[in-house]
C-alpha cells in the first residue's frame, strides 16, 4: 500500500521547490498548496489560449518531452500544444529508457537536455518523487520542469484540465459542487491532483469510491473524504462523477473480473438514470469501454470527456507560455 505520509512529504517538497519567494512558479511539480492567486491568473490565461488569443510566441526555443512510461493523450497534447506555440518539439522515451538501462540517471538526462539548449521539460516518470529530482538538476540551468505524471503522487496538468473544465460548467465557486472520484484511487495521481486543486478552488464534498482493494478505507485519512464501496450509496446526489482508469492486471491482481468489475463500479445506463439529470461525467482517458463506463454513457450528452481533451489542449498551451516563455 502507498504510504500517504511518504507522499506527502514528497509533495510538501515538490511544493516548496517550484515555488519562488515572490510566489511565482519555477516549475510545475504539484498541485498541493498551490496559489489561488496564481492559480485566478492562470485560469485567465487558459481562457485567452482556449479563445485563440495568442501568437506563435515560443517560436526558436526547444521544448522536450521525456517519457519514461508510455502515453498518448499526455505526449499529444505537450507536444502539439508547443508546436502550436510556434517550438521545437523533441521527443525523448525510448531513448530515456535507453540511457536509464546504461546505468545513466534522471538528473543526468535532464542536464544533458538543458545543455542542449531546452527551455522548458515535461516529465512522465513511474517513481514518486522523480520530478523533484529533475527540477532540481533543471534549476541548475534556470528551466523549467512540467510534470506530466509521476508515480502514484501527482499529475498537476489533468488536475488543472479538470478543475478548468468544471470551473467552465458551474462558474468559479466550486463550494457547492459535490464530486465522486470512482475506481483505482489507491494507485491514482489523477485523484491526488484533482482532490488537491479542487480543496483549493473549495470543493467541500469529494467522495472516494471504489473496490476495497483498490479505494481501501485508509484513504480516507489521506485524502479527508469519505469512502465507500458501494457505488450507488457513493453517487448518492453529487454533481460530478470522475472515472479512472483501471489498469486491466490490476483487476485480476484483485480477484475480480471485468465483468465483475462494471457490474459493480461501472457507470451504465441504468445508474446514469439514478443521478441528478444535469450531473456531469468526466474521465482522464483513455477510457476502457465495457470496464469503467457504457458507450451509451461515454457519448452522452451528460459525457464531457472530449470536453475535458480540448481543455487539457488550452492549459498546457497556458503553461508552455508560462514556464517557457517569460512567465507573464
Amino acid at each position: 500500500m502507498i504510504d500517504s505520509k511518504e507522499s506527502s512529504l514528497k509533495n510538501n517538497s515538490a511544493a516548496s521547490l517550484q515555488t519562488a519567494a515572490d510566489g511565482n512558479l519555477r516549475h510545475l511539480l504539484t498541485l498541493q498548496n498551490i496559489p489561488l492567486t496564481w492559480l485566478s491568473k492562470f485560469f485567465t490565461h487558459a481562457d485567452e489560449c482556449a479563445a485563440g488569443n495568442i501568437e506563435r510566441s515560443l517560436a526558436g526555443k526547444l521544448f522536450v518531452n521525456i517519457f519514461f512510461e508510455s502515453s498518448t493523450r499526455t505526449r499529444t497534447a505537450f507536444e502539439a500544444a508547443a508546436k502550436q506555440l510556434g517550438a521545437d518539439v523533441v521527443n525523448l522515451d525510448q531513448i530515456t529508457m535507453a540511457g536509464e538501462s546504461k546505468g545513466e540517471s534522471l538528473e543526468d538526462t535532464v542536464r544533458t537536455v538543458a545543455a542542449m539548449g531546452a527551455t522548458g521539460i515535461a516529465l512522465r516518470h513511474s517513481q514518486s518523487g522523480a520530478a523533484v529530482l529533475a527540477a532540481q538538476a533543471a534549476d541548475e540551468f534556470g528551466i523549467a520542469v512540467i510534470n506530466g505524471g509521476t508515480g502514484c503522487e501527482s499529475h498537476p496538468t489533468q488536475g488543472l484540465t479538470d478543475a478548468y473544465t468544471l470551473r467552465e460548467i458551474f462558474g468559479e465557486d466550486l463550494s457547492a459542487v459535490s464530486v465522486a472520484i470512482v475506481g483505482d484511487v489507491l494507485h491514482s495521481r489523477v485523484a491526488r491532483s484533482n482532490t488537491q486543486i479542487l480543496r483549493a478552488m473549495g470543493v467541500k464534498n469529494i467522495r472516494l469510491i471504489g473496490p476495497p482493494g483498490l479505494c481501501p478505507p485508509a484513504l480516507k485519512e489521506e485524502f479527508d473524504a469519505p469512502v465507500f464501496d458501494d457505488l450507488d450509496e457513493g453517487l448518492a446526489e453529487v454533481d460530478v462523477v470522475i472515472l479512472l482508469r483501471v489498469q486491466r492486471e490490476r483487476i485480476d491482481s484483485y480477484h475480480l473480473t471485468i465483468e465483475d468489475y462494471f457490474a459493480n463500479y461501472g457507470l451504465s445506463e441504468t445508474r446514469l438514470a439514478k443521478l441528478k439529470a444535469e450531473a456531469v461525467i468526466m474521465h482522464p482517458g483513455p477510457i476502457n469501454r465495457g470496464i469503467e463506463i457504457s458507450n451509451a454513457v461515454a457519448d452522452g450528452k451528460q459525457s464531457k470527456i472530449l470536453r475535458q481533451v480540448t481543455n487539457g489542449m488550452a492549459i498546457r498551451k497556458a503553461a508552455l507560455l508560462y514556464f517557457c516563455g517569460g512567465k507573464s
